[in-house]
């Protein structure tokens, strides 16, 4: 009998260890483990940028003046942390052969973000549909955009057309754990010469590029696929 209660006693010992493994290891955890679907941190987003889509429809970054590096342009930054890891880029444009004498602003913002202990899944979409939402004088549509990581949305100012001195345009994509946005904004005065070099492009040319910029951009965040 004493050898029978041994070897129990050894195996609940055993268990003992074996679980406080698990544990220490999380195991046990109810949390998920994140889905980062093969997406790595850069330190310069920028760098990764797929700028073709742009260039190719007659915008070139715009040539700093500045010296300082509040100056520089395009502007990267991001930081690892422990819940998430955060990537922005930042790029002034200019249309080619632009009048010197108009007005115009137009800016690129992309942020990609690797959320590390908070699946970004059950928040996602309403994030993009609260812009139907808001009470405001300026109205948004938004439309789901098949093709694009695990979901992603197009949100487009009302008033944007081909008529329009601006547009404001934003892509939004999740894939896994991973967030991606690319946001357009631009505007152009008038020169009052009659000349359309300062005339915006349509939302649906905007959406177009971001679109095709996003595809390249993400596959050159996910190294080795």
């Amino acid at each position: 009998m004493s050898g029978w209660l041994w070897a129990v006693g050894g195996v609940v010992a055993a268990s003992a260890i074996w679980a406080s493994l698990l544990f220490a290891t999380g195991g046990f955890s109810s949390e998920p483990a994140p889905d980062l679907a093969g997406y790595a941190y850069t330190s310069d987003l920028c760098a990764d940028t797929a700028m073709a889509p742009f260039e190719d429809a007659h915008y070139k970054t715009k040539v700093s003046t500045g010296t300082a590096s509040k100056d520089a342009n395009p502007q990267h930054s991001g930081a690892q942390l422990t819940s998430l890891d955060t990537m922005t880029c930042n790029i002034s444009f200019e249309q080619d052969g632009a009048s010197t004498s108009a007005y115009s602003s137009i800016w690129l913002y992309n942020t990609a973000t690797l959320h590390k202990q908070t699946d970004p899944t059950p928040e996602f979409a309403d994030g993009y549909r609260s812009y139907e939402k808001q009470d405001t004088s300026v109205g948004y549509r938004v439309e789901a955009v098949p093709g694009l990581g695990d979901e992603a949305y197009l949100v487009t100012r009302k008033d944007d057309g081909s008529t329009s001195s601006s547009s404001y345009v934003i892509l939004g994509v999740r894939d896994g754990w991973m967030t991606y946005q690319s946001t357009w904004s631009s505007y152009a005065a008038s020169s009052g010469s009659g000349s359309d070099s300062g005339k915006q492009p349509t939302a649906t040319e905007v959406a177009t590029m971001l679109k095709t910029s996003a595809t390249e951009t993400l596959r050159r965040l996910r190294p080795g696929r």
